[in-house]
């Protein structure tokens, strides 16, 4: 059976814990949660999750490594478990940044190892999982494609892409986020209350990504069935144009890239 260890359960390493617990692939038996600070995972531990504040006891009684630490952690954390991260296990890093081939100088052992960014969608079984490996075993990446379809959606991309991958999916969620609120507060703006403002733009947006989804066209394509001669939606959509919308959106995305490297 195979055991899990998510390696500093943050925001996101929560999420994908309690993403994995509301399929029945995985039980809460089947995870061990790690985070110096236990009292910002108790929530883990309620639902039947090990949670344990030694990194070193949770990759020892696991066989699929989940780091989910920031950036800096990464050398200081593989040399604390370069004992107990032996070639039987597998390491997947949902760190930004960092190579695959960093890891492979970093760890003692052959690993196989795997870079995925998942989003915090992850808690609520919606995630898009990006994923690269240093390995084509066909066995281990089924394993892995199944703890992350277990919370989402994967695609696998060329780790040259990851960066992008990272902007576009991750911080994708936040983008999304922004353009919501906004969305309510104008809405409230124009005469709704908050709450059914909120309720509103959410079953919108959500019923925009599906029509993409189902039916598979390009964006404009589903605006133009909403546009209409001298119409409202058209003098709103130019409105939004002429204020920079789409430019600060596009502009907004290539910083945050050129900030990751």
């Amino acid at each position: 059976m195979n055991k899990i260890a998510i390696i500093g359960a943050g925001n996101l390493g929560s999420a994908i814990a309690e993403g994995l617990i509301k399929k029945s692939v995985f039980s809460a038996n089947q995870l061990i949660a790690t985070r110096n600070q236990l009292h910002f995972i108790e929530h883990l531990k309620e639902k039947g999750i090990h949670i344990t504040a030694n990194n070193s006891e949770a990759v020892r009684e696991a066989n699929i490594i989940i780091l989910c630490v920031k950036p800096y952690k990464v050398k200081e954390l593989i040399t604390e478990l370069n004992p107990v991260l032996t070639s039987d296990k597998i390491l997947i890093t949902v760190v930004t940044g960092l190579s695959l081939k960093s890891y492979e100088d970093l760890v003692k052992s052959p690993l196989k190892i795997f870079r995925a960014m998942p989003n915090t969608a992850a808690s609520v079984e919606e995630s898009l999982t990006c994923i690269c490996s240093n390995t084509t075993d066909k066995e281990t990446t089924r394993v892995v494609q199944t703890i992350f379809n277990a919370i989402g959606e994967t695609v696998f991309i060329q780790e040259e892409l990851m960066n992008a991958a990272t902007v576009v999916g991750a911080c994708g969620i936040a983008y999304v986020l922004r353009f919501m609120r906004a969305m309510i507060q104008g809405g409230i703006e124009i005469g709704f209350d908050a709450q059914t403002a909120s309720k509103i733009v959410n079953q919108t947006v959500k019923g925009a990504a599906q029509l993409l989804i189902e039916n598979g066209l390009h964006p404009e394509q589903e605006i133009d069935k909403v546009t209409t001669p001298k119409g409202c939606t058209i003098a709103g959509l130019n409105e939004m144009e002429h204020q920079g919308f789409s430019s600060s959106l596009i502009k907004g995305i290539k910083t945050s890239f050129e900030k990751i490297d």
